[in-house]
């Protein structure tokens, strides 16, 4: 067994890589922050270690501030939230553009959705959508535009990359967020976001120990 966790940056994970430093069936990458990054460096962590399941760890933006920040919660439906064009005082995606097929593999009506979740044991956390966009949002009109389009409950930067990769590959997979802020909040001094990672690596812990190191 071979499990691959991947998070954008270090400090996101350096918590669960000092954990887990003696166990050799976890190994570690960095993919960078961005949809960019993580599709090309994911591809390449995955040559490189041929995983039986890959693990995403991070932090995320919420839309629903009747979540707590701090809370970690676990993601099912990956959106791309930003490719296609704003029109109209509209958002039209590449589906709505007719530029792609909203079913035609790895989508399932325009959304990226994990078919491999039960492959983990998963006790303490929710089940939740969310989209993928490039630029962080914070203008009022445009997160009104994603909530009432998508209906996310995160928004991150390299979910979707995950999700794409995962499918086409046939490798399960699963992304673990800590919610440190919510969307369009831009001061640092109200985020969250040392308690958001406490809270993702611990779910990592608790995964990894209960889906695959239980004797």
């Amino acid at each position: 067994m071979k499990i691959l966790v991947i998070a954008a940056t270090s400090f996101e994970i350096q918590q669960s890589i000092d954990a887990f430093a003696s166990i050799k069936q976890v190994v570690f990458e960095i993919i960078g922050v961005g949809l960019l990054a993580s599709a090309v460096s994911l591809p390449k962590a995955i040559t490189k270690h041929s995983p039986d399941c890959i693990i995403q760890v991070g932090i995320a933006g919420c839309f629903d501030e009747s979540i707590p920040l701090g809370k970690v919660v676990i993601v099912k439906e990956e959106i791309l939230g930003d490719l296609g064009v704003e029109e109209d005082n509209k958002w039209k995606d590449v589906f709505d553009l007719q530029l792609m097929n909203p079913n035609e593999t790895p989508y399932v009506e325009g959304i990226l959705c994990n078919q491999t979740i039960n492959y983990f044991t998963i006790q303490n956390a929710a089940l939740v959508r969310a989209i993928t966009v490039n630029e962080i949002t914070t203008r009022p009109e445009r997160i009104s535009q994603l909530k009432n389009k998508y209906q996310p409950i995160l928004e991150s930067m390299e979910g979707a990359a995950l999700y794409y990769i995962g499918n086409e590959n046939r490798i399960p997979y699963l992304q673990i967020r800590g919610i440190s802020n919510y969307i369009g909040e831009r001061d640092k001094n109200n985020w969250k976001i040392k308690e958001a990672i406490a809270a993702a690596n611990e779910l990592l812990f608790e995964i990894i120990t209960t889906s695959f190191m239980q004797s």
